[in-house]
């Protein structure tokens, strides 16, 4: 525990996290599984966006098996600061035809010019038979802070969870924005790049919960009983190391996004069989002031 804290406070004292300046707050460690940007924006704003994902992950953790999703979310921002967001998830294989509604109130603010941040509340919602890892989890208190080296960005995020089960996270995102001071078609669109090592920490009593809500008898679930790690779960440790390099296409109005993402789980408990994995999303979105 004491390598993870000299890391901790390493990582944030060093680095830096990526926040494009778009017109929006979407964060891929989130509950929302979105593109990456995030931004403090002084005028009305409405953004309308879909998502393609490889797999479906949740703190560093995911389910038995792969589930690719589509995502689409619609979010309002006032030039108070105040945003109100919601999303639909549908998770292909699935039998609901909706497996998740999301929806969720935040403030956005400044506090001086290198430091920004926003707090916000997400309530979730599920299909009875929704089987994506999110689900033991019904709400998200998140609280955002990030601060501008000029040369690196580094954001460190807090959420707390609470429903089913209890947990609480603290991520750790380090990135570099780089954006082409040339066209691609005309003088208004150009092309932006954010490389970006992440850690996630904390508890992960959620994937005791999900294991107990969707014990089967199959190949994709490891027994003893998940009782046995219920302590473990409730240890807060180091979940997931990350590397991921999005590429958008931008214009005034709209971006385009495909990212990669490498991602090593770590302190995995042996209820999911959770390894190393790429995750491949493709975003859309479009702004509308």
């Amino acid at each position: 525990m004491k390598y993870i804290c000299t890391l901790f406070l390493l990582t944030i004292y060093f680095n830096a996290d990526a926040a494009i300046n778009r017109h929006r707050i979407l964060i891929d460690r989130s509950p929302r599984l979105t593109a990456d940007t995030d931004t403090v924006v002084r005028k009305k704003s409405l953004s309308v966006g879909v998502s393609y994902g490889s797999d479906a992950s949740f703190f560093g953790r995911t389910g038995p098996v792969k589930y690719p999703f589509l995502n689409t979310d619609i979010i309002y921002n006032a030039k108070s600061g105040i945003f109100v967001y919601g999303s639909a998830y549908k998770v292909f294989g699935s039998i609901p035809t909706i497996d998740e509604a999301d929806f969720g109130v935040g403030y956005l603010y400044n506090l001086s010019k290198k430091v920004s941040g926003n707090i916000s509340y997400t309530r979730f919602l599920f299909d009875r038979n929704a089987l994506i890892i999110k689900s033991a989890s019904s709400n998200d208190i998140d609280f955002k802070n990030t601060y501008d080296w000029k040369f690196l960005k580094t954001s460190v995020i807090l959420d707390y969870l609470f429903g089913e089960s209890h947990d609480f996270f603290v991520t750790i995102s380090n990135s570099k924005y780089i954006e082409t001071n040339w066209s691609i078609f005309d003088d208004k669109d150009y092309l932006s790049f954010t490389p970006s090592f992440n850690i996630i920490l904390g508890t992960q009593n959620f994937v005791e919960k999900y294991s107990l809500n969707h014990d089967r008898d199959n190949d994709h679930y490891i027994f003893p009983p998940p009782q046995k790690y219920a302590g473990d779960n409730s240890q807060f440790n180091a979940l997931n190391y990350s590397i991921k390099i999005p590429i958008a296409y931008n214009r005034p109005h709209y971006t385009f996004e495909a990212s990669y993402k490498y991602s090593i789980p770590v302190n995995v408990e042996g209820i999911l069989r959770n390894h190393r994995e790429s995750f491949y999303n493709l975003t859309f979105y479009y702004v509308f002031y």
